[in-house]
C-alpha cells in the first residue's frame, strides 16, 4: 500500500487526510495518507525518515513548508521562485522532488467565489511560506498586492524578489497603507493559536472579501476574530 502525509505544527485541524483517503476510495487507488506531527526540533530528519520508510510522498503544510524546500533535490520553477513548497514526490531515482500549489488553488479558489478580478488590490497579512507560494498567480492575474508582515525587512525582501511580474509593495504592520482593499488575505499563523491577526481595523473596507488561509476550528480564525472584534460583514 502506497503511503502519503501531511506534515505540520499543529496539524490536527487538517481534513486532509479525510479527503485524500475518500478520493483514494473512489478512484480505487490502494494508498493510505495520514497526518504527521512535525516536530519543530526535528522535522528534516522526520521527513527524510517517512521517505525512507518507503513513502511516495507528502503534502507540507505551516510551518515546513520553506524547511521541506530544502531538502529537495529538484524543483518546479514556482516552488523555485518561492523557495517553499507544499508538495514533496519521491522519484524513481530515489530524488525528492518539490512543487507548490498553493498559488494555483488560492486563484482558483477565488474565482470560484467571484472575488478575483483584474487590477484589485490586494491586501495579504503574512510573509512566511504560504504567500510565497501564492504571490505569482496573484500578480499574472494583475492583482495589485501590498504584503504586510510584523517583520518589515521579511516582507521587504520577499516584495522585491517579485517586483519584476507585477505590482507588489512591502508594508510592517503598523504602517500599511490607509485604502481600501478588495480582498485582505490572512497567510499567518495566528488564527491556529486563538490568536487575532495584527491588523488596524481602520484600513479594511466595509463590504471587502475576507480570505483565511488557514482553517480549522472557525472561532480560531484570525480573519474571523477580527470580524467579530469589529463587527464586519464578510461575503
Amino acid at each position: 500500500m502506497d503511503l502519503y502525509a501531511v506534515w505540520g505544527n499543529p496539524i490536527t485541524q487538517s481534513k486532509s487526510p479525510l479527503i485524500q483517503n475518500k478520493l483514494a476510495a473512489q478512484t480505487h487507488q490502494t494508498m493510505e495518507y495520514i497526518a504527521k506531527l512535525g516536530n519543530l526540533d526535528s522535522f528534516e530528519q522526520q521527513l527524510l525518515a517517512f521517505f525512507e520508510e518507503g513513502a511516495k510522498g507528502c503534502n507540507i503544510t505551516s510551518p515546513f513548508k520553506e524547511r521541506a524546500y530544502q531538502l529537495a533535490d529538484e524543483y518546479s520553477q514556482r516552488a523555485k521562485l518561492a523557495e517553499a513548497c507544499n508538495t514533496l514526490k519521491k522519484l524513481d531515482d530515489g530524488k525528492l522532488y518539490a512543487d507548490n500549489t498553493d498559488g494555483i488553488g488560492l486563484v482558483t479558489d477565488l474565482q470560484r467565489l467571484n472575488w478575483l478580478h483584474p487590477n484589485q488590490r490586494i491586501l495579504i497579512l503574512g510573509a512566511g511560506g504560504a504567500t510565497k507560494g501564492v504571490l505569482l498567480p496573484l500578480l499574472q492575474a494583475q492583482q495589485n498586492i501590498v504584503l504586510a508582515n510584523r517583520t518589515f525587512p521579511k516582507a521587504k525582501e520577499l516584495a522585491e524578489r517579485f517586483q519584476p511580474y507585477g505590482n507588489i509593495q512591502a508594508a510592517s504592520m503598523d504602517s500599511i497603507p490607509r485604502q481600501t482593499y478588495d480582498v485582505v488575505i490572512n497567510a499567518t499563523s495566528a488564527g491556529l493559536s486563538g490568536g487575532i491577526a495584527p491588523v488596524d481595523a481602520e484600513i479594511l473596507k466595509l463590504g471587502s472579501a475576507f480570505y483565511d488561509m488557514q482553517y480549522g476550528e472557525r472561532r480560531r480564525h484570525a480573519i474571523y476574530c477580527i470580524m467579530q472584534k469589529f463587527r464586519f460583514n464578510q461575503r
